[in-house]
């Protein structure tokens, strides 16, 4: 599996960790979309996760090749930190938050407040251009991407929502919206770009977590619809029944959330 792992990626922004690269096989001289995703340890290898479900993101993909005589993306998984809270906890609406009766013990259970924005400028402005120098890549706007579950759906959402000169397109997988409630939907939809030049996908299941998601998906699905998205054209939200809250769910339906987002 041409999967190449960057052991430690420093930052002047957040504290260091591993950086994971997946390029699929024979590809020439063809430059690829790119993909970053994050909680990266939890992609590609069973052996590092006790329970061995891993996304496998690198199967999907070649699944796609196959199915869809597609060329394929590249993916960055970048690795989470113990700061794993407080760097995909949407920094700006989060701030919202701040007036309410659970604020401090939003703050407690993160471990601090959230460092999100630090986080992000991290990836666009280290890893990106990094990536870009070191791998086969088309870096324009067109063809970058973000992908992540429960905490990282949000902050995928919000790395779109931040920089949409950057990203094309958002996968948001069992997006965690309870951990700020309505508030963080209303915040985080008022962030959101014109249409035009974008692509969103959300999901959930029934079980587990995702049994908290439905309304609060529901309620961003309306923001989606006032903010001209169209659903199946540039948005796209789906909900499994049955489908928990762990690797094995996203595994099922991560080429799905791929071809979507990437217009396959």
């Amino acid at each position: 599996m041409p999967l190449y792992r960057h052991t430690t990626m420093t930052s002047r922004y957040v504290v260091s960790r591993p950086v994971d690269v997946w390029v699929p096989e024979t590809i020439g001289d063809r430059r690829l979309p790119v993909i970053y995703m994050h909680d990266g340890q939890n992609l590609f290898d069973p052996a590092l996760r006790a329970d061995g479900e891993v996304w496998a993101v690198d199967r999907a993909i070649e699944r796609l090749q196959q199915e869809r005589n597609w060329p394929g993306a590249i993916v960055v998984g970048i690795w989470c930190t113990d700061q794993r809270w407080r760097e995909y906890a949407p920094q700006q609406p989060f701030n919202a938050l701040r007036q309410t009766r659970g604020w401090e013990w939003i703050v407690e259970r993160m471990g601090g407040e959230p460092i999100s924005d630090a986080y992000l400028a991290f990836l666009v402005e280290e890893v990106k251009p990094w990536i870009d120098m070191t791998y086969p890549t088309l870096p324009d706007q067109a063809n970058t991407f973000v992908m992540g579950s429960s905490m990282g759906g949000l902050i995928s959402l919000y790395a779109l929502c931040r920089y949409p000169d950057i990203f094309r397109g958002a996968g948001c997988l069992s997006t965690h919206w309870p951990a700020g409630g309505t508030i963080l939907v209303d915040e985080l939809a008022a962030l959101l770009p014109p249409p035009g030049r974008h692509r969103f996908y959300f999901d959930y299941g029934t079980d587990g977590l995702d049994a908290e998601y439905e309304p609060f998906q529901q309620r961003m699905d309306t923001y989606m619809v006032q903010a001209g998205y169209h659903h199946g054209h540039d948005w796209l939200t789906r909900k499994f029944p049955g489908a928990t809250h762990n690797e094995a769910a996203w595994r099922a339906r991560v080429a799905d959330a791929i071809a979507f987002v990437i217009d396959v």
